[in-house]
């Protein structure tokens, strides 16, 4: 698959992916009037939905990565090498950010703002870490033993994930960066991304090594199977 097609579906795939978190996120806060256990089954629904539906579609295309960090995994793994996988980390944060912009215009919201929500603190960041773990984990494992149902095992997993961590389960550097200009519910202050993305660096590495010992390596481009 030429590289350019690849870099268009992680692109489109991270945009679409930003604008379900924030715009379902926003609707949830809208029609809850204010009730934040309603905005987050919304916003977790809304989310694992949209993963099912970019990674039976675009994994074909791309492997439906959308995240940085699975993306570094793959290339660790020797499924990409250094020029994709840097694109692939660049194309995925751009269509983050647009995302985020699409959302925001989609609700008439001011265009570029601030997070203002602070997500710091050990709890958080271990919580990133057993998010980013698990998802890794259920990528590579999948692969594996599972990989015609690729969308559906992250689509559950980061549903759940919504809920068993104190963080909501960014789990994904492109998404921690491009939460940081929103107010909205989803939103992330900006001095608690580094805290956040070390975390998520070190439970997507953690997770590679344990599927390394579980599993025989897998050295594809294609987490969605």
């Amino acid at each position: 698959m030429p590289l350019s097609r690849r870099l268009l579906a992680e692109f489109v795939g991270t945009l679409l992916l930003l604008a379900t978190v924030v715009g379902s996120g926003t609707m949830g806060m809208d029609l809850s009037e204010g009730n934040r256990g309603v905005a987050l089954l919304a916003n977790a629904g809304a989310t694992a939905g949209m993963l099912y539906v970019l990674i039976a579609l675009l994994g074909p295309v791309s492997g439906a990565h959308l995240n940085p960090a699975v993306t570094l995994v793959f290339r660790a793994r020797g499924a990409l090498g250094n020029r994709e996988a840097l694109a692939y980390v660049i194309a995925q944060i751009i269509g983050a950010l647009a995302g985020v912009v699409l959302a925001h215009l989609m609700f008439g919201l001011e265009i570029v703002q601030w997070g203002d929500h602070a997500r710091t603190g050990a709890s958080q960041w271990l919580s990133e870490g057993v998010a980013t773990f698990g998802l890794v984990l259920t990528i590579l494992l999948g692969l594996q033993r599972r990989p015609a149902a690729m969308p559906v095992l992250v689509a559950a997993y980061i549903f759940a994930a919504y809920w068993f961590t104190a963080s909501t389960s960014f789990a994904n550097p492109a998404v921690t960066i491009a939460r940081s200009l929103t107010r909205t519910f989803a939103g992330i202050r900006p001095d608690d991304i580094p805290g956040f993305i070390a975390a998520q660096c070190v439970g997507a590495v953690l997770a590679m090594l344990l599927a390394k010992a579980l599993a025989p390596e897998v050295v594809r481009n294609d987490p969605a199977g």
